[in-house]
């Protein structure tokens, strides 16, 4: 496929995944604001001690075989079939043992609740093992705006349940009638949009090369996974479930959305990447002007988290969750950091080097471990440091060693980087005085004050500084890309 109409493809990808992500954004906040108003503190940190274990489960019934799937050059149809069943396996497995084992994460966090939590909760691997590979074949197939429909009404479906469960007075039960909702919906509408029954499992088919790509990956993420959900275990370990239903809520206004922005990035980013990997010069490219995209969008915004979180946590939960503040600026710092590491991952799943990404995490996983512990002496707010502390530390060791093991634009991802920090950070210092000062007129124009005042110093700066204004150039030339992009199911 030539360059161009690579360009456009992965323009419609975007072009599609972004006004998706748009809409469950939106329906994100919108969660967060009535949730937040009809249930307690208590209720989210209770759902939140058996999340954190469905979440680990999560990786293994994935096993890293939807990105093998995405990132193989061939797929046969007795290959797709046998990837489908492992999964299924892996998710009905993985129901099984969460049901059997509510009892002891009850007793783990001293919680009778989470017994009964965690028993409806386990069907939820069941639906998403089954979903799995109807979704890998959607992206391997380019098929965003079939993926964008199931995206977005699951979590559509979800928010009505919840807040008519909650309208009723279910308590946490609305949040786990929600979980359920949503995994039910995306089966239904991906199996429905893959038009693709399964046949039995098949023996002679080669398995071997998706199962070690799978592993690795899955080895990878799980070390991530418990080094991100470390401070939730701590804080509900030794400060209470209404402590953890407060760190929760920041992270669910800050850090979920962001989340569902990166992934579906990289459900674009992988296939167009896939086909450059053997062009290091064009991969490269694509890889740098990724890095500048969320630079210069995600980055920008997550600025403007850490200048005004005040006011966005009285605008969006309400003044019982001041508590709030201090964890949601931190939590920005940390996706500042996270973000700008991201396209390394795009690079390693792309690339195949599983292993070497394993192993990377096993180092990032343990300074976060030690950031993370340490900041635990002092509080919760300390948690929350030691959890922002980690990426900054680790996002420059993350570039070096991945230049180490396949080609990159190393130089060039450091120094975009460099600008990006430099211009956030100004851009932040800014903004805080700018929120201050309007924090008189409510949340509304603190928040509007600070979003200004970011706007105005990226609009300075690329007009003043000529690197920026190159990064600033590069990144509309995508946006105008995308734009002009016309979807495609």
């Amino acid at each position: 496929m030539t360059e161009p109409a690579l360009g456009r493809r992965a323009a419609r990808g975007a072009a599609i995944t972004i006004g998706a992500q748009a809409a469950r954004i939106l329906i994100q906040v919108v969660s967060v604001v009535a949730l937040a108003r009809l249930l307690t503190p208590h209720d989210y940190g209770l759902v939140a001690m058996v999340v954190a274990v469905i979440g680990i489960g999560e990786i293994f019934r994935d096993f890293g075989l939807s990105s093998a799937a995405i990132q193989a050059p061939t797929l046969s149809r007795g290959q797709r079939d046998n990837l489908f069943w492992i999964n299924s396996g892996i998710g009905l497995a993985l129901a099984a043992a969460v049901f059997a084992g509510s009892g002891l994460l009850a007793l783990v966090y001293d919680r009778d609740e989470l017994v009964a939590i965690g028993h409806v909760l386990s069907l939820t691997f069941l639906l998403t093992g089954l979903t799995t590979q109807y979704r890998a074949g959607l992206v391997r197939d380019l098929r965003f705006v079939s993926l964008a429909r199931a995206d977005v009404a699951a979590p559509a479906v979800a928010l009505v349940v919840s807040i008519g469960a909650a309208l009723l007075g279910w308590g946490y039960w609305a949040l786990v009638a929600g979980q359920l909702a949503q995994a039910l919906v995306q089966l239904v509408m991906l199996a429905v949009a893959g038009r693709w029954l399964p046949g039995l499992p098949k023996r002679g088919e080669p398995m071997r090369g998706f199962v070690r790509f799978g592993w690795n990956l899955v080895a990878s993420q799980l070390v991530g996974y418990l080094g991100n959900n470390l401070d939730s275990v701590i804080i509900g370990r030794l400060f209470g479930a209404t402590s953890l239903g407060i760190y929760n809520r920041a992270f669910q206004l800050l850090m979920t959305p962001l989340g569902q922005i990166r992934s579906p990035l990289t459900t674009v980013a992988l296939p167009v990447l896939s086909r450059l990997s053997a062009d290091d010069r064009r991969f490269g490219d694509y890889v740098a002007r990724g890095q500048l995209a969320l630079g210069y969008t995600l980055v920008a915004g997550l600025g403007i988290a850490v200048s005004a979180s005040e006011p966005i946590t009285r605008l969006f939960l309400g003044e019982q969750w001041t508590g709030v503040a201090p964890i949601l600026r931190l939590l920005a710092v940390a996706g500042i950091f996270q973000t700008l590491a991201f396209v390394g991952y795009w690079v390693y799943v792309a690339r195949g080097l599983t292993g070497d990404l394993f192993r990377y995490s096993l180092v990032s996983a343990a300074i976060k471990v030690a950031c993370i512990v340490g900041g635990s002496f002092f509080g919760v707010v300390g948690i929350a440091a030691g959890y922002a502390i980690a990426p900054a530390i680790s996002w420059p060791i993350s570039l070096w060693w991945l230049s180490s093991r396949t080609t990159i634009p190393t130089r060039r991802l450091y120094a975009g980087a460099l600008r990006i920090l430099a211009l956030v950070m100004v851009a932040a210092a800014t903004s805080s005085v700018c929120a201050y000062s309007a924090a008189a007129w409510g949340p509304v124009a603190a928040l509007g004050a600070a979003a200004l005042c970011t706007v105005a110093v990226y609009a300075g700066a690329a007009w003043l500084v000529p690197p920026v204004r190159r990064d600033v150039a590069r990144v509309l030339e995508m946006v105008r890309m995308i734009r002009t992009a016309r979807p495609r199911g």
